[in-house]
């Protein structure tokens, strides 16, 4: 699965990094950095949940 982010609209929320911290991380602003656009099985469920509910729709996953 690829991921990718819109960090233009990031609320800074943090529920993705509490979700998928493995693959994404915040700025000092709090704004979501992408930490690897390709993800493992094993990481799948949690970026899934983080696009759910971010409360930007900054996240986007293809594949």
């Amino acid at each position: 699965m690829d991921v990718k982010i819109e960090p233009e609209k990031c609320v800074a929320s943090g529920q993705c990094v509490l979700l998928a911290d493995t693959v994404f991380d915040q700025d000092d602003d709090g704004i979501v950095v992408l930490l690897k656009d390709t993800v493992d099985n094993g990481e799948v469920d949690g970026v899934t949940e983080a696009a759910k509910v971010c409360p930007a729709a900054a996240i986007h996953l293809e594949g």
